[in-house]
């Protein structure tokens, strides 16, 4: 039943970011056309990487990072263009903000934990971070309209809430079993290597970091 959730929450979280950002995106529209079908392609590969079993091997050393830093690199040669850059930095700071709220979906790596197919510290920081970040968007979604005003309350949202994925990513790594970082016993992170979860490391979360990123840049230059 867990799993049938997580495919759905997870689905359509990924659905709702990637079709938000391309709709208030002030690009072309071939150019929203092409970044659809790269994004499309990337999750098809996340979720052919987890089915395949890519996800969750941890030696010579852990793929999972690979298919968190893969769209992360991308984002950051895609700012050398100044017209992505602008297009970017062009997204409203409301927007950036209330894509967050999706987050409060975490709740399922508490409910896996406590099916005990999960352990440690990770399901429970990055499950109460996530819940966290995505509860105290929504009403920072008004504060985002006026953000001189309010620049310092939403700098320390952010900062809180791309530290927790920061914090996840670090404890996913030192929960996975045969990682060669392992401090925590077993389970341990290992759902996440697996459909849904792995849709989270592999796609949802560097999309995250990338809007925290946006909104650092934003706020500093309100």
């Amino acid at each position: 039943m867990l799993d049938f959730l997580g495919t759905v929450a997870t689905a359509a979280l990924i659905i709702f970011v990637i079709s938000t950002v391309l709709a208030f995106l002030d690009v072309s529209r071939q150019a929203k056309i092409v970044l659809a079908a790269l994004l499309g392609l990337w999750v098809g590969v996340a979720a052919a990487g987890s089915a395949a079993g890519w996800a969750a091997m941890a030696r010579p050393f852990p793929i999972m990072a690979l298919f968190v830093a893969a769209p992360l690199i991308a984002a950051i040669a895609a700012t050398a263009l100044p017209k992505a850059r602008a297009a970017m930095l062009g997204l409203p700071l409301p927007l950036l903000t209330g894509m967050n709220v999706g987050r409060v979906f975490a709740v399922l790596f508490l409910l896996v934990a406590a099916e005990g197919r999960m352990s440690g510290p990770f399901p429970h920081s990055a499950g109460w971070g996530d819940i966290t970040t995505g509860a105290v968007a929504l009403p920072l979604i008004w504060l985002a309209h006026d953000p001189a005003r309010s620049k310092a309350v939403l700098h320390l949202w952010n900062a809180f809430g791309m530290l927790d994925l920061v914090v996840a990513i670090v404890l996913g790594v030192m929960s996975a079993p045969g990682s060669l970082l392992q401090v925590f016993p077993g389970p341990g992170s290992e759902a996440m290597t697996h459909l849904p979860l792995s849709f989270v490391p592999t796609v949802l979360v560097p999309m995250w970091m990338v809007l925290h990123a946006i909104i650092w840049v934003k706020l500093r230059r309100a």
